[in-house]
């Protein structure tokens, strides 16, 4: 299948490429953190509930020709989590996602690897405008926003509850 977007991507520090069967076991270790689903999923995942999550993400490149990438830290070859773009069904748009296990926190990948997203998702799917949907409380997120170039533009209701939209324009 021929994808929209590219199927790896590097940056400085991270390579970003398409998700893995062997990345299972790193996917579980963000799902299961409580801390690290708070504002996304909400409910920690099982270990066969992270598959079904792991198939969704690979899903969404044959559905839509383009997904999450799985976030690989260079130095170490290990997986962080999912950076990327991201449009399910009851999305109002295009979105660049991220989420990282605990241990990769304040390092400045989610933020070096959205950005790199950002770019590439601009030229590749010929948009001028992709979204960011973050829970209100979702202080650090929205900092991370921020800091890519996201401008808050308004809060939809969403599922069953608020979301805020933050907006990236090309240039």
């Amino acid at each position: 299948m021929k994808f929209l977007i590219p199927t790896e991507l590097q940056t400085e520090r991270l390579q970003l490429r398409m998700f893995r069967e062997a990345d299972w076991d790193s996917l579980f270790e963000m799902f299961c953190d409580e801390e690290c689903v708070r504002y996304t999923i909400k409910t920690p995942l099982t270990k066969w509930q992270t598959w079904r999550t792991l198939a969704s993400y690979l899903g969404h490149w044959h559905l839509r020709g383009y997904g999450p990438y799985a976030l690989v830290e260079k130095a170490t070859g290990q997986m962080a989590g999912p950076v990327g773009l991201w449009y399910p069904g009851d999305w109002p748009e295009p979105e660049i996602k991220w989420s990282l296990a605990k241990r990769f926190w304040g390092k400045g990948y989610a933020s070096e690897a959205a950005a790199a997203v950002q770019k590439m998702g601009f030229d590749a799917l010929k948009t001028d405008r992709l979204i960011s949907l973050i829970l209100p409380e979702n202080v650090r997120s929205k900092s991370l926003s921020i800091r890519i170039g996201g401008v808050f533009e308004k809060n939809i209701p969403f599922r069953d509850a608020t979301a805020d939209i933050y907006v990236y324009r090309r240039g």
